[in-house]
């Protein structure tokens, strides 16, 4: 019987593999559960362990999501890593242009992003995908990483699976 938690479990150096593998784990983790707040989590995990697998120095994996108080920002969301800023403007940062572009933002450098965001002053790379729903965005993945240069295109394809997953798999109401 397999546990929850050997779904943390990555063992290819292979970055399109083991985001492969990242896909194929959250589809079984979110089978049956459309909790957005349970499957957010168990995501945020999996990026967490998938990347320290591969060796990317990720400090920071999770989400923002649409803050049902004011839809003009985003508010944290489930997440692994340091305390982070609680909530974004669109438009504001690499999350916000994220958000309000409805296109994925990949900053090989943050010191060089217009109005970045410094919830972590020690991340040097970022990768953000928007959650979009009807033409909505309804989140974004985030992640943070200490190198310059961390997330590369096959990131990009991978977590845009991922986002289209999380979209569908989930209720937001």
């Amino acid at each position: 019987m397999a546990h929850h938690a050997d779904y943390s479990s990555f063992s290819s150096s292979d970055r399109a593999e083991t985001l492969g593998h990242l896909l194929e784990s959250y589809k079984a983790l979110s089978d049956g559960q459309d909790n957005w707040v349970c499957n957010l989590s168990n995501a945020s995990s999996l990026l967490w362990h998938a990347y320290h697998s591969l060796n990317v120095n990720v400090n920071w994996t999770g989400f923002y999501v649409l803050d049902p108080k004011d839809h003009a920002q985003l508010i944290l969301g489930p997440f692994q890593g340091k305390v982070a800023c609680q909530t974004i403007s669109f438009g504001k940062g690499v999350c916000g242009t994220a958000a309000s572009s409805r296109e994925t933002q990949v900053v090989a450098n943050v010191e060089e992003f217009p109005g970045h965001i410094a919830c972590d002053g020690e991340t040097k790379s970022e990768i953000v995908v928007p959650l979009v729903k009807e033409g909505q965005t309804i989140g974004v993945i985030d992640l943070d990483c200490l190198d310059l240069d961390g997330f590369s295109e096959v990131d990009k394809q991978l977590l845009e699976e991922l986002a289209e997953l999380i979209v569908r798999t989930n209720s937001w109401a």
